[in-house]
């Protein structure tokens, strides 16, 4: 009877395993689709993103921007800003033209929500990601309607150390607010290596779709 016992249990393990592991040990769906992230910087289950910028540059209205608005993708979200015309602040100090520029990027965004939201829609339905916006004159630099994702991370007491360095001396005001600013301090100085990377990741990911299936 015991014997018997550990007989089943180990067949509905077995079975277990047959159901839930894919290729390599990860869990794999209907047909063995394997999901998650399979080494480049798009989720297998997500679709293209490649024709973005062109799809917003023909989508947009025109008269919106003064040139083709920067499209940035990631896994989440689209990001579209553009520049806008400056205002005639009328205006020689500095402190006078940014507030004209920021009153100007706060009228286009309530005169243009309605369509905005349409077309987030549309590229929603098209791309499988939420759609943010922003615009800019000059230095001035406004995003609305953009995500916040959260990321979970372990950190080792020294790395914490550097987060409550940051939060102690008034850099930022907790350990999250700390690690994006330390996030976007290394963007800042590795751009041309991290684009060399994403591009190096896109290729993989291409020779590995262009490949056999297994």
């Amino acid at each position: 009877m015991k014997d018997e016992k550990r007989t089943r249990a180990a067949g509905a393990e077995g079975g277990r395993r047959g159901r839930s592991e894919g290729p390599r040990g990860r869990r794999g769906g209907p047909g063995g689709r394997v999901f998650g992230r399979p080494g480049g910087w798009q989720q297998a289950d997500l679709p293209p993103a490649d024709d973005a910028p062109a799809w917003f540059a023909g989508r947009l209205p025109e008269g919106w921007f003064t040139d083709a608005p920067t499209v940035t993708v990631d896994r989440e979200e689209i990001l579209v800003v553009g520049e806008l015309a400056a205002p005639d602040a009328g205006a020689a100090d500095e402190q006078s033209n940014d507030a004209a520029a920021v009153g100007r990027i706060t009228r286009f965004r309530e005169e243009t929500r309605e369509t905005r939201m349409q077309i987030a829609a549309e590229a929603e339905a098209r791309y499988g990601r939420k759609v943010g916006w922003g615009a800019t004159i000059g230095e001035a630099r406004v995003q609305f309607a953009h995500l916040a994702v959260p990321v979970m991370t372990r950190l080792r007491q020294d790395e914490r150390r550097v987060l409550d360095t940051l939060v102690d001396s008034g850099v930022a005001r907790s350990r999250s607010e700390a690690l994006s600013w330390c996030v976007k301090l290394v963007g800042e100085h590795t751009d041309a290596w991290l684009s060399d990377l994403r591009r190096a990741m896109a290729d993989v990911d291409k020779l590995r779709t262009s490949g056999p299936e297994l």
